[in-house]
C-alpha cells in the first residue's frame, strides 16, 4: 500500500522546488467517500504551511481532481469562500488522485456546528453569508467553468424527473407514497428555468466550514455542474435530513428562509418560491431513492456496510417527509 504522507512529500517537493516535509498528519473526520488529511509542510527556505489534503479514490470520482480544483479556484476568484487550492495530482502517488488546500480552521461536522452556532448566537449571520455565498456562486457565468465539468441538460426539471421516475419504478415500486410523490412532480413540473447557473449540489450543513466569526468556506466541490437551476442548489440545502435533528430551522438546522434568501438575494440570486418547492421534494425523493440504492447494494452482496444497510429502514422517513411536503394545504 503506497503510503500518503511519503508521497505528499514528495510531490511537495517537486512542486515548490525545495525541500517538503510533511509532519503533524492528522486525518479529518469530515468526508463520507474521500478521505482528508491535514497536515503541515515544512517548506525549506519558506516556513511551515498549514494544508489539507483531499484524496478521492478513482471508485467514487465524479469528476477529475483538475476539474474540481479549476471550479473551485473560478468560484473563489467570484467572492465565494473557498480554500485556496496549492497543488493538484492528478496520479497515484499517494495512492489516489489528490487536491491540496489551505487549511481553514473551524466546525464542519453538522453537530459541532449546531452547537458552535448556538454558542455564538451567530445563527443570523451564518444564514446570511451562506446565503450570499450560493448567491454568488450563482452570479457566475457557467459558461466559464471548465468542459469537463457535467452539464445539467436543456431541461433540468425533466431529465431529473425521468431519473427519478426509473429509480422509484426499479427500488420503490411497492411504496405508494413515492407513487404519489412522482405524480404530484409532474403535474408541477416547470419548465426550464429562465437562469441557468454553476451548481454546488450539495452546498449543505456538514460541507461548510464555521467559525466563532461565521462561514468560513465551502466544500466538496465534487458533484458541481453546469447549467443547471440554481433553485436546485438551494432546495437542496433546506432538506429536513440536513437539519440534524433541529427541524425548526428549515436551512441546516440553524437558518430561517427568510434571512438566508436575503443574503441569497443580496449577492444577486434570484428566488423563485414555486420552483424551491418543486426541487425540495425532488429533492426529497432522490435522497430517498438513493437510501434504497444502498440498501440493495447491501442486500444483494455487492457492498456489505453496516451504514447502507440501516439505509433501507430510513426510506419510512423519507415516505414522512414527502407527505409533509405534497398534503393539500402544506407550506411551500
Amino acid at each position: 500500500m503506497t503510503d500518503p504522507v511519503a508521497g505528499l512529500a514528495a510531490f511537495l517537493t517537486e512542486t515548490f522546488g525545495t525541500t517538503v516535509r510533511v509532519t503533524e498528519v492528522h486525518v479529518l473526520s469530515a468526508g463520507a467517500r474521500r478521505r482528508n488529511i491535514a497536515f503541515t509542510a515544512d517548506i525549506e527556505g519558506a516556513g511551515a504551511r498549514r494544508l489539507v489534503a483531499t484524496l478521492v479514490p478513482p471508485a467514487v470520482q465524479i469528476i477529475s481532481v483538475d476539474t474540481e480544483a479549476a471550479v473551485r479556484e473560478l468560484a473563489r476568484a467570484h467572492g465565494v469562500p473557498v480554500p485556496e487550492v496549492v497543488a493538484v495530482c492528478g496520479d497515484l502517488r499517494a495512492g489516489e488522485p489528490f487536491v491540496i488546500s489551505d487549511h481553514v480552521n473551524g466546525e464542519t461536522v453538522p453537530r459541532k456546528v449546531l452547537r458552535l452556532i448556538e454558542a455564538t448566537g451567530h445563527s443570523k449571520t451564518v444564514a446570511r453569508q451562506w446565503g450570499r455565498a450560493m448567491g454568488r456562486l450563482h452570479t457566475i457565468d457557467p459558461g466559464e467553468a471548465p468542459d469537463t465539468l457535467p452539464a445539467a441538460g436543456a431541461d433540468p426539471a425533466a431529465d431529473t424527473l425521468r431519473t427519478a421516475e426509473q429509480g422509484v419504478r426499479t427500488l420503490l415500486g411497492e411504496r405508494p407514497v413515492f407513487a404519489m410523490a412522482l405524480r404530484w412532480l409532474e403535474r408541477r413540473q416547470p419548465a426550464p428555468p429562465p437562469r441557468i447557473a454553476l451548481l454546488h449540489t450539495d452546498l449543505r450543513n456538514g460541507n461548510i466550514i464555521v467559525g466563532a466569526d461565521g462561514l468560513r468556506a465551502v466544500l466538496d466541490w465534487e458533484g458541481a455542474q453546469r447549467f443547471g437551476d440554481p433553485m436546485r442548489d438551494v432546495a437542496w440545502s433546506a432538506l429536513r435530513m440536513w437539519r440534524f435533528r433541529e427541524d425548526a430551522q428549515e436551512f441546516g438546522g440553524f437558518a430561517d428562509r427568510a434571512t438566508f434568501v436575503r443574503g441569497y438575494e443580496s449577492a444577486g440570486g434570484e428566488f423563485d418560491l414555486d420552483r424551491f418547492r418543486w426541487w425540495k421534494v425532488m429533492g426529497t425523493l432522490a435522497w430517498g431513492v438513493g437510501l434504497a440504492s444502498q440498501a440493495a447494494a447491501h442486500l444483494d452482496g455487492t457492498v456489505r456496510d453496516i451504514v447502507m444497510a440501516a439505509s433501507g429502514r430510513r426510506v419510512s422517513e423519507i415516505e414522512w417527509d414527502l407527505l409533509m411536503l405534497i398534503r393539500p394545504g402544506a407550506k411551500a
